[in-house]
């Protein structure tokens, strides 16, 4: 703002000086000048840190794949990169994507009549590079005729990535989507399928759970998506709400359709490896607001959750 200032007293003050020059009154110039000079004065007396009080705003480090949050009393609304929605028990959340380049994310929050802004400060984070043998399962070589197949399905999934908006059906800790749960691996990784680069990182989590275990819904939700998919396997993706979107792939069974209403620790399938799957296990995915995170965040205490700081 004092910047603002002195820049608005620069122009004013040319400005009259041109206008008494032309009317030939450059007299009264001496009275308006020695006036601007008080307001400059005035304005460089401020301390620097009430000036720079007036600009900075908080800014919190994340890498790709993770999650900020904010937490301040009447938090109602929440936004990033021109998005809004509503606060969960008065907190934002904000999921940075795998895919998102490095740089600065605005974020908002507003209630009770005030809204506030800070900055999420996406850092490089290497997740590592890994390579599979596939063996000669028809995934690692697809034919023209799977190939049509797959582009037909991302067609589909397109369209489940961003569900129609409603309440969220969840609180954080979400469930866990199998029982024990093992320490899940490999999400962001890049991976080398029999010596050729996906086409992009790892965006799940791979859970070595053994085959036939029950896969649980990890909350309330509504199933948009259950099919058999080249590359997933068997798969179900569940809309929780608030954008939240969970998917479970590679399974041996599928126990729910499509438009079925699910609740939280409700058998949705069991653990297999169909699709492109080198032996049983779970892959567990999520995707909130968009951004694909990795799902462990959810599953921990929230307060463990970067924090914007005061």
């Amino acid at each position: 703002m004092p910047w603002t200032i002195l820049a608005l007293v620069g122009v004013l003050w040319r400005l009259r000086f041109v206008s008494d020059y032309a009317t030939g009154r450059v007299k009264k110039v001496v009275s308006c000048r020695h006036f601007l000079t008080g307001i400059l004065a005035l304005v460089c007396s401020l301390p620097y840190s009430a000036m720079a009080a007036q600009v900075r705003e908080a800014t919190v480090s994340a890498a790709p794949g993770t999650l900020v949050r904010w937490s301040e009393p009447g938090t109602k609304r929440c936004g990033m990169d021109g998005r809004y929605w509503p606060a969960l028990q008065e907190t934002c959340y904000y999921p940075v994507d795998l895919l998102h380049k490095p740089g600065l994310i605005k974020i908002t929050r507003s209630g009770n009549g005030r809204s506030e802004s800070a900055h999420i400060s996406v850092e490089p984070y290497p997740y590592g590079t890994q390579e599979i043998d596939l063996g000669d399962i028809p995934q690692a070589n697809p034919s023209p005729k799977d190939l049509r197949r797959n582009k037909r399905e991302r067609e589909l999934l397109n369209k489940v990535w961003w569900p129609k908006e409603r309440p969220a059906m969840f609180e954080l800790p979400l469930g866990k989507p199998a029982k024990p749960l093992p320490e899940g691996k490999d999400f962001g990784v890049k991976r080398i399928f029999n010596g050729k680069p996906d086409a992009q990182p790892h965006t799940g989590a791979d859970y070595l759970t053994p085959l036939g275990t029950p896969v649980l819904a990890v909350a309330d939700g509504t199933v948009i998506a259950a099919a058999d998919l080249f590359f997933e396997g068997n798969a179900v993706f569940i809309d929780h709400g608030d954008g939240l979107i969970t998917m479970s792939f590679h399974l041996s069974e599928i126990n729910v359709k499509a438009g079925q209403k699910v609740l939280k620790g409700n058998t949705i399938g069991l653990v297999g490896t169909t699709g492109r799957s080198t032996g049983p296990h779970l892959f567990f995915g999520v995707r909130w607001h968009g951004a694909r995170i990795d799902p462990r965040f959810l599953f921990e205490d929230p307060a463990k959750i970067p924090a914007v700081s005061p």
